[in-house]
């Protein structure tokens, strides 16, 4: 048998004829290698990330590689801990890599790691370090400037940030005005001002008059949750916005903060508090999934829907079912489950940071993670996907155009739905 041109003859031992339990294992078929030595190992390297605070379970792994085959970011390009770790370990400075703005901090990983391998921690203590030394991409270092200079990560007027309401056929008083109300309905910056994200916010404000809901808002008052700018390294930026979100909140007397984007829950949580900010914090799926049957849904869809789990309402706070009773609710929807879903839900590629990156991540994917799913989303035969995420639905629309899935299926919010089925508006 010929060997391996990287092997080294000298390094063989091979017994030119050995018979081991009345089986002759002659020649190549007992051949033994010694030890291989990695030379290249570099300690200081994964030192650096263990040593942070939230950086120490990288140290833990011992290289199972069950999080691979569960990483987003593996189905398209190489990545997951095991191979960040490896890589540290010989030779990559995780502070430097194009490895460290990779992670959408979607959790699955975790959910797999026998030995608690947390990037949701390790990642942002790193990128913090990374961010204090000016080492960001171009355009995730403009999302934090506009998020600091407007508010918001879009660039938009803080001024602005109500006009949407002026487009509501349904009342959406300010908490100003009010001073108490019910729920004080966080809407966050893509439902403030993006079109896609403003169809879904008229869409809840329609539903949530029709429901007899005292609610309000904060409008030019509210400004970015933040925590995306957060699990992205700007700590700084993260605790500047949710002081100010915080003072503002604590004006107002409500029994809970409703959200429409999972990543404000998240901020809601589980970093607010810690900054003083304890507020009850439900998202608008959950809070309307009881109360389907009050809508007055007598328009059916006739549709066959797929439904999309966000990263950070799903793994992150545990909430499957909410959605999908919803969708199940809503007269002639048919629901198809993706393959992968709830639990193992594939990652849209806008979390951690990943909303403000996509053209540094195509410099290391063949594809984008949201084409990834919406591939995935065709193949159930399905006429909608459906998402409760403003990040997503522009997201995935974009990804429908570049896969060419126009005409086979359309992105739509829960929300957009549910008026649908209410049929014209007229009642508010």
């Amino acid at each position: 048998m010929a060997l391996h041109p990287n092997v080294d003859p000298d390094k063989i031992l091979e017994k030119a004829h050995h018979v081991q339990d009345g089986m002759d294992i002659s020649g190549h078929w007992n051949r033994m290698f010694e030890q291989r030595v990695i030379r290249d190992y570099t300690p200081e390297l994964l030192d650096k990330v263990t040593a942070l605070s939230g950086g120490e379970s990288l140290g833990w792994c011992y290289q199972c590689a069950q999080c691979v085959p569960v990483c987003p970011v593996d189905a398209v390009g190489s990545y997951g801990p095991r191979k960040i770790f490896r890589r540290t370990q010989t030779g990559a400075d995780l502070f430097a890599s194009p490895d460290l703005w990779q992670c959408t901090t979607c959790m699955n990983c975790l959910r797999v790691c026998p030995k608690e391998v947390d990037m949701i921690q390790i990642m942002p203590a790193v990128r913090e370090q990374a961010v204090l030394a000016g080492n960001v991409p171009d355009e995730l270092q403009k999302a934090f400037e506009n998020t600091s200079s407007y508010g918001n990560p879009l660039g938009e007027s803080p001024k602005k940030r109500a006009a949407w309401t002026t487009r509501s056929k349904a009342p959406v008083p300010l908490m100003k005005e009010k001073k108490r109300a019910e729920l004080l309905w966080f809407v966050e910056c893509y439902p403030s001002y993006h079109p896609r994200g403003i169809d879904a916010s008229l869409a809840l404000a329609r539903v949530l008059n029709h429901l007899g809901v005292d609610f309000g808002i904060l409008g030019n008052d509210e400004r970015c949750s933040c925590d995306s700018q957060r699990l992205a390294g700007e700590v700084g930026l993260f605790e500047e916005c949710a002081e100010h979100n915080i003072k503002q909140l604590q004006r107002y007397q409500t029994e809970r903060v409703l959200v429409t984007d999972p990543h404000a829950l998240n901020a809601f949580r589980r970093e607010y508090p810690r900054l003083g900010g304890e507020f009850e914090t439900i998202h608008y799926t959950t809070f309307l999934a009881d109360r389907m049957a009050e809508l007055g849904m007598s328009r059916p869809l006739g549709v066959k829907v797929t439904f999309h789990d966000p990263c950070y309402l799903g793994r992150h706070h545990g909430e499957y079912d909410a959605p999908r009773r919803m969708l199940r609710a809503i007269p002639g929807v048919e629901l198809l489950e993706m393959g992968r879903c709830r639990e193992n839900s594939y990652c849209c590629g806008g979390g951690g940071g990943g909303m403000w990156l996509d053209g540094f991540m195509s410099d290391h994917v063949n594809m984008r993670l949201s084409e990834n799913r919406v591939v995935e989303a065709v193949e159930t035969g399905a006429d909608v996907l459906a998402v409760c995420c403003p990040l997503e639905v522009s997201r995935f629309e974009d990804a429908v155009k570049s896969q060419g899935c126009e005409g086979k299926l359309v992105v739509k919010d829960i929300i957009e739905l549910v008026v649908e089925a209410m049929g014209p508006d007229n009642d508010s």
